[in-house]
């Protein structure tokens, strides 16, 4: 209230949990109803199931996204939220053990060329709705998940579909016309 009085608004970044009493330390003691409550507007941060440090997996699989919308709409009036919507992937060396090296942050951008290069089939997992592909290097396989215009597409659609206030892009230093081109085939934008 304070912060409005002052003519500010106030923004809350929120870990994707999906129920009251999910265990974790990003997600117990943040109460999604009273956050929600008390901000102006919330980020549901649904993105990094595949992290460095995960097993290969999509960045924000939208079937686990649209759980966590479904949590969020419960708790939080859906004008105040702004869909979390991941600009990045991860390159993972296989076989993945639990404590090995991190997996390589990779643009998507840099992904397609190196599938290109490495002479990669691209896949399309239909479930997560997300690309994919492994490549060989130096004898040690590689799995790469990463975004395109058809997995933008299916997480930008819930912002109408749930009636939300909009997205939250993490991250923009990875420059991706992609991103733009589908955010302008859905919505329209103002300046």
């Amino acid at each position: 209230g304070r912060m409005n009085e002052s003519g500010r608004t106030v923004s809350v970044a929120l870990a994707p949990k999906t129920s009251d009493d999910q265990p974790g330390l990003l997600y117990e003691g943040k109460d999604y109803a009273g956050l929600g409550a008390a901000a102006d507007s919330v980020l549901l941060m649904t993105y990094e199931w595949g992290h460095a440090y995960s097993p290969p997996m999509a960045v924000a699989p939208v079937d686990q996204v649209r759980r966590v919308v479904e949590y969020a709409v419960s708790r939080i009036d859906p004008a105040k939220i702004n869909l979390g919507i991941p600009n990045y992937g991860y390159d993972w060396t296989l076989p993945f053990t639990e404590g090995a090296p991190r997996a390589r942050t990779i643009g998507n951008i840099e992904a397609v060329q190196q599938a290109v290069e490495k002479g990669a089939e691209i896949y399309f997992d239909e479930t997560a709705q997300a690309p994919y592909y492994f490549y060989v290097e130096d004898g040690v396989t590689h799995e790469v998940w990463f975004e395109d215009a058809r997995s933008l597409s299916a997480r930008l659609s819930l912002i109408a579909e749930y009636g939300f206030q909009g997205a939250g892009i993490w991250n923009l230093m990875r420059p991706f016309s992609q991103l733009w081109l589908v955010i302008s085939s859905l919505y329209h934008i103002e300046d």
